[in-house]
C-alpha cells in the first residue's frame, strides 16, 4: 500500500508529516501506522499547529464532499446531536480555549458524546501550556491513527 499525498493530507495536514509518511509503499497497515507514529513524534510544534489549522472547532458543521470533511462530520456526530445548551457551552469553551492557547481545541471526537468532549475541554482549560501541548499531540495521534484506519478500509 502506498497512500498518496492527497490521501495522507486527509489524515493529517502537516506537510512535514505527509513528507515523512508519503512516497513509499508499506507492507501492511501496521507498518503505515508505525511510520505515522514516528513521524508525529518528530513534529515540531509549528508542524502540529499546521495540522491543527485544518481541524474545525468541536461543534462546527463542516461542509463539502471531500474525504476529510466527510470524516469530520462523522467524527463530530456526538456534538452535532447535542442539545442547544451543550452546543452553546462548547462554543463558549472553544472561544476560551483559543484565547488561552492560541489554537483550536483538538480532541478525538469519535466515540465521545458532546458532554464528554465538553468535560474534557473544561478540564484542559486548566492545563499549563506544556501539559496542553502534550494533550494535543496525544489527541492528534489518535485522530490520525483512526483516519489512517478509515483510509485503509475505504481503499480496500
Amino acid at each position: 500500500m502506498e497512500p498518496s499525498s492527497e490521501e495522507l493530507a486527509a489524515c493529517c495536514a502537516s506537510r512535514r508529516w505527509i513528507a515523512e509518511v508519503g512516497g513509499r509503499a508499506y507492507a501492511d497497515p501496521a507498518a503505515l501506522r508505525a511510520a505515522s507514529r514516528r513521524a508525529l513524534d518528530d513534529l515540531e510544534w509549528a508542524d502540529v499547529e499546521e495540522a491543527l489549522a485544518a481541524h474545525p472547532r468541536i461543534g462546527d458543521r463542516v461542509g463539502g464532499a471531500a474525504r476529510e470533511a466527510r470524516w469530520s462530520r462523522g467524527e463530530q456526530a456526538g456534538a452535532a446531536a447535542a442539545p442547544a445548551d451543550v452546543q452553546d457551552a462548547l462554543i463558549a469553551g472553544n472561544r476560551a480555549y483559543e484565547e488561552r492557547f492560541g489554537h483550536v481545541f483538538l480532541i478525538r471526537a469519535s466515540g465521545r458524546s458532546a458532554l464528554e468532549m465538553l468535560a474534557a475541554l473544561r478540564e484542559r482549560l486548566g492545563n499549563d501550556p506544556d501539559t496542553e501541548r502534550d494533550a494535543v499531540r496525544r489527541e492528534l495521534g489518535e485522530i490520525v491513527d483512526l483516519r489512517l484506519a478509515r483510509l485503509m478500509e475505504e481503499d480496500a
